[in-house]
């Protein structure tokens, strides 16, 4: 059997996802979703989800929390980067300077999590679901390193054909999605509970 693991890009995915206009498609099953790509000769052995916390935000922020708990459920490793303050001078003619956040690490993660998994040798087949061209290096060298291994770009909805610099192999279409949501309540081991947001 193939070893398979999948990356995904976590804010690039659910970006896709949410200029879809359907809040039910946030609550998914990740894990599900990946197993759905392989082949009868593939075993899925790892998930990596890239993603940060929108800390200033509380509401965001505990829906996201739930969230990845309920990944963490299904078997998904969620490696998280952070989000930076940053002042940005307002372009109209007010010329004030006003605070944003800004993701950072998630690319510089993902990279350095699949160049390593190349090097060691952890997988014969990877998926790595993102369109941002900033990771294409890392691909490029983790395919140098390891020609003899299948790394396959996927796009998120509605994203292929503004990457096309990232040679998708397929783009993850939005009936795909609904076929792999986490149910509305997930019972864990230790007795907990863990519930499906209402704004999902």
């Amino acid at each position: 059997m193939s070893k398979v693991i999948v990356y995904i890009d976590g804010f690039n995915l659910y970006h896709a996802i949410d200029d879809l206009n359907d809040n039910t498609l946030k609550w998914l099953n990740l894990w599900a979703l990946s197993e759905s790509f392989l082949s009868p000769n593939q075993n899925l052995i790892a998930v990596k989800y890239f993603s940060a916390y929108p800390t200033w935000r509380p509401a965001a922020y505990k829906r996201h929390r739930t969230y990845i708990s309920a990944l963490e459920s299904t078997g998904v490793t969620p490696i998280l980067g952070r989000f930076k303050k940053k002042s940005v001078l307002c372009r109209a003619d007010c010329r004030q300077q006003f605070i944003t956040h800004e993701e950072k690490e998630t690319d510089v993660n993902i990279g350095a999590h699949l160049v390593a998994d190349t090097i060691r040798e952890r997988f014969d087949i990877a998926f790595v679901i993102s369109a941002d061209t900033d990771i294409l290096a890392a691909v490029k060298l983790a395919k140098s390193e390891s020609p003899h291994n299948g790394i396959h770009m996927v796009a998120p909805p509605g994203r292929m054909q503004r990457a096309r610099a990232m040679r998708h192999k397929f783009e993850i279409k939005p009936k795909r999605l609904r076929g792999y949501l986490l149910p509305r309540k997930i019972e864990l081991a230790n007795g907990k509970t863990i519930l499906k947001p209402d704004a999902y």
